[in-house]
Protein backbone atom coordinates (compact mmCIF):
# COMPACT_ATOMS: atom_id res chain seq x y z
CA UNK A 1 0.00 0.00 0.00
CA UNK A 2 1.06 3.33 -0.88
CA UNK A 3 1.59 6.40 1.49
CA UNK A 4 -1.90 8.11 3.42
CA UNK A 5 -2.08 11.43 4.21
CA UNK A 6 -4.01 13.02 6.83
CA UNK A 7 -7.35 13.15 6.83
CA UNK A 8 -9.74 16.13 8.03
CA UNK A 9 -11.31 16.14 12.01
CA UNK A 10 -14.65 17.48 10.33
CA UNK A 11 -14.90 13.41 9.39
CA UNK A 12 -13.77 10.79 6.60
CA UNK A 13 -13.97 12.55 3.08
CA UNK A 14 -16.78 10.94 1.09
CA UNK A 15 -17.06 10.13 -2.75
CA UNK A 16 -20.24 11.25 -4.29
CA UNK A 17 -22.13 9.04 -6.92
CA UNK A 18 -19.20 9.72 -9.48
CA UNK A 19 -16.20 8.44 -7.40
CA UNK A 20 -15.28 12.44 -6.65
CA UNK A 21 -14.31 13.27 -3.17
CA UNK A 22 -16.60 15.59 -1.30
CA UNK A 23 -15.09 18.03 0.55
CA UNK A 24 -16.51 18.61 4.14
CA UNK A 25 -17.95 22.44 4.50
CA UNK A 26 -16.05 25.06 5.78
CA UNK A 27 -12.66 23.24 4.90
CA UNK A 28 -10.66 26.52 6.08
CA UNK A 29 -11.17 25.34 9.87
CA UNK A 30 -9.83 21.99 9.11
CA UNK A 31 -7.20 20.00 11.23
CA UNK A 32 -4.94 17.25 9.88
CA UNK A 33 -5.52 14.30 11.82
CA UNK A 34 -2.97 12.37 14.10
CA UNK A 35 -2.67 8.45 14.42
CA UNK A 36 -4.85 7.69 17.00
CA UNK A 37 -7.60 9.73 15.27
CA UNK A 38 -6.93 8.18 11.86
CA UNK A 39 -6.69 4.56 12.44
CA UNK A 40 -8.65 4.30 15.69
CA UNK A 41 -11.32 6.08 15.30
CA UNK A 42 -12.28 5.97 11.65
CA UNK A 43 -15.57 7.61 10.87
CA UNK A 44 -17.62 4.84 8.87
CA UNK A 45 -20.45 3.46 10.95
CA UNK A 46 -24.11 3.96 10.86
CA UNK A 47 -26.63 4.97 13.58
CA UNK A 48 -27.00 0.85 14.49
CA UNK A 49 -23.15 0.47 14.76
CA UNK A 50 -23.47 3.43 17.57
CA UNK A 51 -25.83 1.51 19.14
CA UNK A 52 -24.15 -1.49 19.49
CA UNK A 53 -20.62 -0.05 20.79
CA UNK A 54 -23.20 1.91 23.23
CA UNK A 55 -25.04 -0.82 24.47
CA UNK A 56 -21.65 -3.01 24.90
CA UNK A 57 -20.31 -0.13 26.86
CA UNK A 58 -23.02 0.19 28.97
CA UNK A 59 -24.83 -2.92 29.27
CA UNK A 60 -21.79 -4.63 30.97
CA UNK A 61 -22.02 -7.65 33.47
CA UNK A 62 -21.29 -4.92 36.11
CA UNK A 63 -25.50 -4.98 35.87
CA UNK A 64 -25.22 -8.32 37.67
CA UNK A 65 -24.18 -5.77 41.27
CA UNK A 66 -27.38 -3.89 41.00
CA UNK A 67 -28.90 -6.55 43.20
CA UNK A 68 -26.49 -5.84 46.43
CA UNK A 69 -27.08 -2.13 45.16
CA UNK A 70 -30.51 -2.73 45.90
CA UNK A 71 -29.54 -4.18 49.72
CA UNK A 72 -27.57 -0.84 50.57
CA UNK A 73 -31.05 1.48 49.60
CA UNK A 74 -34.11 -0.94 49.89
CA UNK A 75 -36.59 -1.24 47.52
CA UNK A 76 -37.81 2.01 47.09
CA UNK A 77 -34.59 3.64 47.52
CA UNK A 78 -33.12 1.06 45.01
CA UNK A 79 -35.75 1.52 42.30
CA UNK A 80 -35.99 5.28 42.17
CA UNK A 81 -31.99 5.61 42.22
CA UNK A 82 -31.97 3.26 39.51
CA UNK A 83 -34.57 5.30 37.10
CA UNK A 84 -32.85 8.82 38.19
CA UNK A 85 -29.51 7.03 36.92
CA UNK A 86 -31.58 6.35 33.40
CA UNK A 87 -33.24 9.50 33.12
CA UNK A 88 -30.08 11.39 33.87
CA UNK A 89 -27.83 9.60 31.58
CA UNK A 90 -29.96 9.10 28.89
CA UNK A 91 -30.04 13.11 29.13
CA UNK A 92 -26.80 13.80 29.65
CA UNK A 93 -25.47 11.47 26.87
CA UNK A 94 -27.47 13.31 24.63
CA UNK A 95 -26.58 16.70 25.66
CA UNK A 96 -22.90 15.45 24.98
CA UNK A 97 -24.01 14.42 21.41
CA UNK A 98 -25.84 17.84 20.90
CA UNK A 99 -22.74 19.86 21.57
CA UNK A 100 -20.79 17.32 19.29
CA UNK A 101 -23.20 17.78 16.33
CA UNK A 102 -22.99 21.71 17.02
CA UNK A 103 -19.15 21.95 16.88
CA UNK A 104 -19.46 19.15 13.96
CA UNK A 105 -21.54 22.20 11.97
CA UNK A 106 -19.40 24.84 12.82
CA UNK A 107 -16.63 22.77 11.05
CA UNK A 108 -14.68 21.54 14.12
CA UNK A 109 -15.66 17.65 14.68
CA UNK A 110 -14.55 16.62 18.08
CA UNK A 111 -13.38 13.15 18.18
CA UNK A 112 -12.15 12.73 21.55
CA UNK A 113 -13.28 13.90 24.97
CA UNK A 114 -10.38 15.47 26.43
CA UNK A 115 -10.41 17.56 23.12
CA UNK A 116 -13.86 18.61 24.14
CA UNK A 117 -12.83 19.52 27.52
CA UNK A 118 -9.64 21.73 26.05
CA UNK A 119 -12.22 23.48 23.36
CA UNK A 120 -14.79 24.06 25.70
CA UNK A 121 -13.33 24.70 28.64
CA UNK A 122 -9.28 25.36 28.47
CA UNK A 123 -6.52 23.58 27.54
CA UNK A 124 -5.62 22.70 31.49
CA UNK A 125 -9.16 21.23 31.74
CA UNK A 126 -8.48 18.54 29.09
CA UNK A 127 -4.84 17.46 29.95
CA UNK A 128 -4.89 17.44 33.54
CA UNK A 129 -8.52 17.01 34.24
CA UNK A 130 -10.89 15.05 31.60
CA UNK A 131 -7.83 13.31 29.69
CA UNK A 132 -6.39 11.41 33.49
CA UNK A 133 -9.64 10.99 34.69
CA UNK A 134 -11.04 8.78 31.24
CA UNK A 135 -8.24 6.68 30.99
CA UNK A 136 -8.13 6.14 34.30
CA UNK A 137 -11.83 5.28 33.96
CA UNK A 138 -11.68 3.07 31.11
CA UNK A 139 -8.16 1.03 31.76
CA UNK A 140 -9.76 0.25 35.10
CA UNK A 141 -12.90 -1.38 33.31
CA UNK A 142 -10.24 -3.40 31.90
CA UNK A 143 -8.79 -4.70 34.76
CA UNK A 144 -12.31 -5.20 36.31
CA UNK A 145 -13.31 -7.21 33.20
CA UNK A 146 -10.52 -9.19 33.35
CA UNK A 147 -10.81 -9.99 37.07
CA UNK A 148 -14.12 -10.82 36.27
CA UNK A 149 -13.81 -12.76 33.41
CA UNK A 150 -10.61 -14.97 35.57
CA UNK A 151 -13.95 -15.26 38.56
CA UNK A 152 -16.80 -17.04 36.03
CA UNK A 153 -13.81 -18.93 34.29
CA UNK A 154 -13.19 -20.42 37.60
CA UNK A 155 -16.60 -21.05 38.92
CA UNK A 156 -16.74 -23.10 35.61
CA UNK A 157 -13.57 -24.94 36.93
CA UNK A 158 -15.59 -25.47 40.31
CA UNK A 159 -18.72 -26.66 38.64
CA UNK A 160 -16.86 -29.69 37.03
CA UNK A 161 -13.90 -29.69 39.61
CA UNK A 162 -14.92 -29.20 43.06
CA UNK A 163 -11.67 -30.34 44.20
CA UNK A 164 -9.28 -28.37 42.03
CA UNK A 165 -6.37 -26.70 42.80
CA UNK A 166 -6.20 -24.12 40.05
CA UNK A 167 -6.06 -20.48 41.39
CA UNK A 168 -8.20 -17.51 40.42
CA UNK A 169 -4.98 -15.42 38.69
CA UNK A 170 -4.82 -18.57 36.98
CA UNK A 171 -8.07 -18.08 35.30
CA UNK A 172 -7.73 -14.22 35.20
CA UNK A 173 -4.35 -14.88 33.20
CA UNK A 174 -6.38 -17.20 30.89
CA UNK A 175 -8.99 -14.44 30.20
CA UNK A 176 -6.25 -12.01 29.51
CA UNK A 177 -4.72 -14.59 26.55
CA UNK A 178 -8.41 -13.70 25.29
CA UNK A 179 -8.10 -10.17 25.71
CA UNK A 180 -4.53 -10.25 24.08
CA UNK A 181 -5.66 -11.73 20.61
CA UNK A 182 -8.99 -9.53 20.79
CA UNK A 183 -6.66 -6.03 21.57
CA UNK A 184 -5.21 -6.36 17.82
CA UNK A 185 -8.44 -5.14 16.37
CA UNK A 186 -7.36 -2.14 13.95
CA UNK A 187 -10.05 0.00 15.33
CA UNK A 188 -13.07 1.01 17.17
CA UNK A 189 -15.03 0.67 13.68
CA UNK A 190 -14.08 -2.81 13.14
CA UNK A 191 -16.09 -4.03 16.93
CA UNK A 192 -19.44 -3.27 15.18
CA UNK A 193 -20.05 -6.85 14.55
CA UNK A 194 -18.46 -8.35 17.73
CA UNK A 195 -20.47 -5.78 19.55
CA UNK A 196 -23.24 -6.57 17.47
CA UNK A 197 -23.06 -10.25 19.35
CA UNK A 198 -22.50 -8.72 22.40
CA UNK A 199 -26.02 -6.79 22.10
CA UNK A 200 -27.33 -10.49 22.08
CA UNK A 201 -25.28 -11.65 24.40
CA UNK A 202 -26.00 -9.33 27.06
CA UNK A 203 -30.09 -9.98 26.64
CA UNK A 204 -29.38 -13.89 27.02
CA UNK A 205 -26.78 -13.48 30.21
CA UNK A 206 -29.76 -10.91 32.04
CA UNK A 207 -32.27 -13.46 31.14
CA UNK A 208 -30.66 -16.22 32.77
CA UNK A 209 -29.98 -14.46 35.79
CA UNK A 210 -33.54 -13.34 36.12
CA UNK A 211 -34.79 -16.68 35.51
CA UNK A 212 -32.30 -18.07 38.12
CA UNK A 213 -33.72 -15.53 40.51
CA UNK A 214 -37.22 -16.47 40.01
CA UNK A 215 -36.57 -19.81 39.90
CA UNK A 216 -34.78 -19.83 43.44
CA UNK A 217 -36.97 -17.28 44.99
CA UNK A 218 -40.10 -19.68 44.30
CA UNK A 219 -38.27 -22.81 45.64
CA UNK A 220 -37.62 -23.91 48.86
CA UNK A 221 -33.25 -23.56 47.68
CA UNK A 222 -32.97 -19.78 48.23
CA UNK A 223 -32.42 -18.04 51.28
CA UNK A 224 -35.16 -16.72 53.82
CA UNK A 225 -36.15 -13.62 52.01
CA UNK A 226 -35.66 -10.49 54.62
CA UNK A 227 -35.21 -6.60 53.08
CA UNK A 228 -34.22 -4.66 55.91
CA UNK A 229 -31.08 -2.41 56.22
CA UNK A 230 -28.33 -4.05 58.10
CA UNK A 231 -25.69 -2.33 60.27
CA UNK A 232 -26.02 1.03 62.03
CA UNK A 233 -26.73 4.51 60.72
CA UNK A 234 -23.19 5.31 60.00
CA UNK A 235 -22.75 2.00 58.09
CA UNK A 236 -26.48 2.91 56.35
CA UNK A 237 -25.15 5.93 55.39
CA UNK A 238 -22.18 5.55 54.07
CA UNK A 239 -24.03 2.26 52.08
CA UNK A 240 -25.95 4.41 50.48
CA UNK A 241 -23.58 6.88 48.44
CA UNK A 242 -21.48 3.39 47.94
CA UNK A 243 -24.78 2.03 46.43
CA UNK A 244 -25.03 5.32 43.84
CA UNK A 245 -21.36 4.47 42.94
CA UNK A 246 -22.14 1.20 41.99
CA UNK A 247 -25.35 2.39 39.95
CA UNK A 248 -23.52 5.72 38.27
CA UNK A 249 -20.69 2.61 37.27
CA UNK A 250 -23.23 0.67 36.13
CA UNK A 251 -24.78 3.32 33.45
CA UNK A 252 -20.81 4.77 33.00
CA UNK A 253 -19.81 5.02 29.85
CA UNK A 254 -17.30 7.61 29.51
CA UNK A 255 -16.56 7.31 25.82
CA UNK A 256 -19.39 8.93 24.36
CA UNK A 257 -17.16 11.16 21.81
CA UNK A 258 -15.12 8.20 20.97
CA UNK A 259 -18.09 6.16 20.02
CA UNK A 260 -19.83 9.08 17.89
CA UNK A 261 -16.46 9.47 16.76
CA UNK A 262 -17.34 6.29 14.71
CA UNK A 263 -19.87 7.81 12.64
CA UNK A 264 -19.84 8.50 9.37
CA UNK A 265 -20.67 12.15 8.21
CA UNK A 266 -23.20 13.90 9.01
CA UNK A 267 -23.60 12.75 11.94
CA UNK A 268 -27.07 14.78 12.78
CA UNK A 269 -29.35 12.83 15.15
CA UNK A 270 -27.34 9.66 14.18
CA UNK A 271 -26.67 9.37 17.99
CA UNK A 272 -30.27 9.85 19.42
CA UNK A 273 -31.12 6.51 17.28
CA UNK A 274 -28.19 4.52 18.94
CA UNK A 275 -28.68 5.46 22.29
CA UNK A 276 -32.74 4.87 21.82
CA UNK A 277 -31.52 0.89 21.05
CA UNK A 278 -29.03 1.09 23.94
CA UNK A 279 -31.64 2.46 26.38
CA UNK A 280 -34.16 -0.22 25.44
CA UNK A 281 -31.99 -2.75 26.39
CA UNK A 282 -30.93 -0.76 29.66
CA UNK A 283 -34.22 -0.93 30.44
CA UNK A 284 -34.83 -4.23 30.05
CA UNK A 285 -31.98 -5.77 31.84
CA UNK A 286 -30.96 -3.45 34.17
CA UNK A 287 -34.95 -3.36 36.07
CA UNK A 288 -35.20 -7.63 35.52
CA UNK A 289 -31.87 -8.14 37.11
CA UNK A 290 -32.28 -5.82 39.97
CA UNK A 291 -35.77 -6.26 40.97
CA UNK A 292 -35.50 -10.34 40.27
CA UNK A 293 -32.57 -10.89 42.09
CA UNK A 294 -33.11 -8.58 45.04
CA UNK A 295 -36.46 -10.05 45.53
CA UNK A 296 -35.31 -13.72 44.94
CA UNK A 297 -31.83 -13.20 47.86
CA UNK A 298 -33.48 -10.06 49.32
CA UNK A 299 -30.34 -8.08 52.13
CA UNK A 300 -28.34 -11.52 50.76
CA UNK A 301 -27.86 -10.60 47.37
CA UNK A 302 -24.11 -10.85 46.69
CA UNK A 303 -21.81 -8.39 44.86
CA UNK A 304 -21.95 -10.51 41.65
CA UNK A 305 -25.48 -11.96 41.27
CA UNK A 306 -24.45 -15.50 39.99
CA UNK A 307 -22.11 -15.99 43.39
CA UNK A 308 -25.84 -16.29 44.73
CA UNK A 309 -26.67 -19.51 42.59
CA UNK A 310 -23.79 -21.64 44.26
CA UNK A 311 -24.06 -22.00 48.16
CA UNK A 312 -20.99 -23.52 50.12
CA UNK A 313 -19.80 -25.28 46.25
CA UNK A 314 -23.52 -26.23 46.20
CA UNK A 315 -25.52 -25.57 42.86
CA UNK A 316 -29.12 -24.02 43.67
CA UNK A 317 -29.79 -24.64 39.84
CA UNK A 318 -29.23 -27.11 37.26
CA UNK A 319 -25.09 -27.33 36.29
CA UNK A 320 -25.50 -26.77 32.79
CA UNK A 321 -27.39 -23.54 33.30
CA UNK A 322 -24.86 -22.12 35.84
CA UNK A 323 -22.63 -23.19 33.27
CA UNK A 324 -24.60 -21.21 30.29
CA UNK A 325 -24.96 -17.82 32.20
CA UNK A 326 -21.31 -18.18 32.77
CA UNK A 327 -20.43 -19.00 29.14
CA UNK A 328 -22.29 -15.76 28.03
CA UNK A 329 -20.95 -13.50 30.34
CA UNK A 330 -17.41 -14.36 29.86
CA UNK A 331 -18.08 -13.84 25.96
CA UNK A 332 -19.63 -10.45 26.86
CA UNK A 333 -16.84 -9.43 28.67
CA UNK A 334 -14.48 -9.65 26.43
CA UNK A 335 -16.08 -7.51 24.36
CA UNK A 336 -16.91 -4.89 27.11
CA UNK A 337 -13.11 -4.97 27.93
CA UNK A 338 -12.01 -4.44 24.18
CA UNK A 339 -14.33 -1.16 23.64
CA UNK A 340 -13.05 0.18 26.77
CA UNK A 341 -8.93 -0.62 25.38
CA UNK A 342 -10.54 1.88 22.89
CA UNK A 343 -9.16 5.10 24.27
CA UNK A 344 -6.05 3.35 25.31
CA UNK A 345 -5.47 2.19 21.81
CA UNK A 346 -5.93 5.81 20.69
CA UNK A 347 -3.09 7.45 22.63
CA UNK A 348 -0.54 4.48 22.16
CA UNK A 349 -1.85 4.71 18.34
CA UNK A 350 -1.21 8.55 18.55
CA UNK A 351 2.53 8.26 20.03
CA UNK A 352 3.98 5.17 18.53
CA UNK A 353 2.23 5.02 14.48
CA UNK A 354 3.10 7.25 11.56
CA UNK A 355 0.06 8.54 9.99
CA UNK A 356 1.90 9.63 6.94
CA UNK A 357 2.37 5.93 6.84
CA UNK A 358 -0.62 3.52 5.20
CA UNK A 359 -2.03 1.66 8.51
CA UNK A 360 -1.15 -1.94 7.91
CA UNK A 361 2.75 -1.29 6.97
CA UNK A 362 5.55 -2.27 8.67
CA UNK A 363 6.29 0.67 10.08
CA UNK A 364 2.74 1.29 12.27
CA UNK A 365 1.97 -2.86 12.51
CA UNK A 366 4.89 -3.57 14.98
CA UNK A 367 4.41 -1.10 17.33
CA UNK A 368 0.76 -1.28 17.61
CA UNK A 369 1.25 -5.04 18.29
CA UNK A 370 3.71 -4.43 21.01
CA UNK A 371 2.27 -1.19 22.61
CA UNK A 372 -1.25 -2.86 22.28
CA UNK A 373 0.10 -6.47 24.13
CA UNK A 374 2.21 -4.89 27.02
CA UNK A 375 -1.42 -2.70 27.56
CA UNK A 376 -3.36 -5.80 28.30
CA UNK A 377 -0.05 -7.45 29.86
CA UNK A 378 -0.41 -4.79 32.82
CA UNK A 379 -3.83 -4.79 32.69
CA UNK A 380 -3.96 -8.16 33.57
CA UNK A 381 -1.15 -8.26 35.83
CA UNK A 382 -3.11 -5.59 37.88
CA UNK A 383 -6.28 -8.02 37.73
CA UNK A 384 -4.37 -10.85 39.04
CA UNK A 385 -2.18 -9.17 41.30
CA UNK A 386 -5.78 -7.47 42.97
CA UNK A 387 -8.54 -9.28 43.30
CA UNK A 388 -9.97 -7.00 46.10
CA UNK A 389 -9.81 -4.42 43.13
CA UNK A 390 -13.53 -4.30 43.00
CA UNK A 391 -13.25 -1.87 46.02
CA UNK A 392 -10.43 0.25 44.04
CA UNK A 393 -13.39 0.38 41.25
CA UNK A 394 -15.86 2.30 43.40
CA UNK A 395 -13.48 4.59 44.25
CA UNK A 396 -12.73 4.92 40.29
CA UNK A 397 -16.47 5.21 39.32
CA UNK A 398 -16.82 7.94 42.28
CA UNK A 399 -14.26 10.00 40.92
CA UNK A 400 -14.78 9.36 36.98
CA UNK A 401 -17.48 7.95 35.84
CA UNK A 402 -20.25 10.36 38.10
CA UNK A 403 -18.09 13.76 36.59
CA UNK A 404 -17.72 12.43 33.27
CA UNK A 405 -21.30 11.21 32.48
CA UNK A 406 -23.11 12.86 35.28
CA UNK A 407 -21.48 16.28 35.65
CA UNK A 408 -19.43 17.24 32.60
CA UNK A 409 -22.21 16.98 29.77
CA UNK A 410 -24.46 19.49 31.03
CA UNK A 411 -21.48 21.81 32.11
CA UNK A 412 -20.76 21.57 28.49
CA UNK A 413 -24.10 22.38 27.03
CA UNK A 414 -24.18 25.16 28.83
CA UNK A 415 -21.08 26.89 28.17
CA UNK A 416 -21.52 25.74 24.19
CA UNK A 417 -25.52 27.22 23.82
CA UNK A 418 -25.32 29.85 26.80
CA UNK A 419 -29.02 28.76 27.11
CA UNK A 420 -30.89 31.49 29.09
CA UNK A 421 -31.02 32.04 32.88
CA UNK A 422 -34.32 32.20 32.85
CA UNK A 423 -34.77 29.16 31.21
CA UNK A 424 -35.83 26.05 32.63
CA UNK A 425 -33.13 23.66 30.91
CA UNK A 426 -29.92 25.85 32.17
CA UNK A 427 -31.35 25.52 35.82
CA UNK A 428 -31.96 21.66 35.36
CA UNK A 429 -28.69 21.46 34.11
CA UNK A 430 -26.93 23.70 37.51
CA UNK A 431 -29.08 21.08 39.41
CA UNK A 432 -27.24 18.17 37.69
CA UNK A 433 -24.19 19.49 37.77
CA UNK A 434 -24.57 20.61 41.90
CA UNK A 435 -26.16 17.44 43.08
CA UNK A 436 -24.01 15.07 41.34
CA UNK A 437 -20.83 16.47 42.14
CA UNK A 438 -21.91 16.57 45.87
CA UNK A 439 -22.83 12.95 45.65
CA UNK A 440 -19.26 12.31 43.16
CA UNK A 441 -17.08 13.50 46.66
CA UNK A 442 -19.26 11.51 48.86
CA UNK A 443 -18.96 8.41 47.17
CA UNK A 444 -15.84 8.97 46.83
CA UNK A 445 -15.41 8.90 50.91
CA UNK A 446 -17.23 6.41 51.39
CA UNK A 447 -15.47 4.26 48.60
CA UNK A 448 -12.12 5.43 50.49
CA UNK A 449 -13.90 4.17 54.48
CA UNK A 450 -14.79 0.63 52.55
CA UNK A 451 -11.25 0.13 51.08
CA UNK A 452 -9.93 0.75 55.07
CA UNK A 453 -12.34 -1.26 56.25
CA UNK A 454 -11.60 -3.96 53.98
CA UNK A 455 -7.77 -3.56 53.91
CA UNK A 456 -6.69 -6.30 56.42
CA UNK A 457 -8.23 -8.69 54.11
CA UNK A 458 -6.51 -8.21 51.18
CA UNK A 459 -4.00 -10.44 50.04
CA UNK A 460 -2.04 -10.24 46.36
CA UNK A 461 -2.69 -13.11 44.39
CA UNK A 462 -5.28 -14.14 46.21
CA UNK A 463 -7.54 -16.90 45.89
CA UNK A 464 -11.09 -15.72 46.29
Amino acid sequence: MGTLGPRSVVGVQEEDDAGGVVLPPQDHHQKELDAGALFVLKSKGSWLHAGYHLTTSIVAPALLSLPYAFTLLGWVGGIICLIIGALVTFYSYNLISLVLEHQAEMGNRHLRFRDMAHDIMGPRWGKFYVGPIQFMVCYGAVVACTLLGGECLKTIYLLSKPDGTMKLYEFVIIFGCLMLALAQIPSFHSLRHINMVSLVLSLLYSACATGGSIYIGLSSKGPEKDYSLVGDTTSRTFGIFNAIAIIATTYGNGIIPEIQATLAPPVKGKMFKGLCVCYAVVVVTFFSVAISGYWAFGNQAEGLLLSNFLVDGKALLPKWFILMTNMFTILQLSAVGVVYLQPTNEVLEKTFADPMSAEFSTRNVIPRLISRSLSVIVATTIAAMLPFFGDINSLIGAFGFLPLDFVLPVVFYNLTFQPSRRSLIFWLNITIAVVFSTVSVIAAVAAVRQIAIDADTYQLFANV
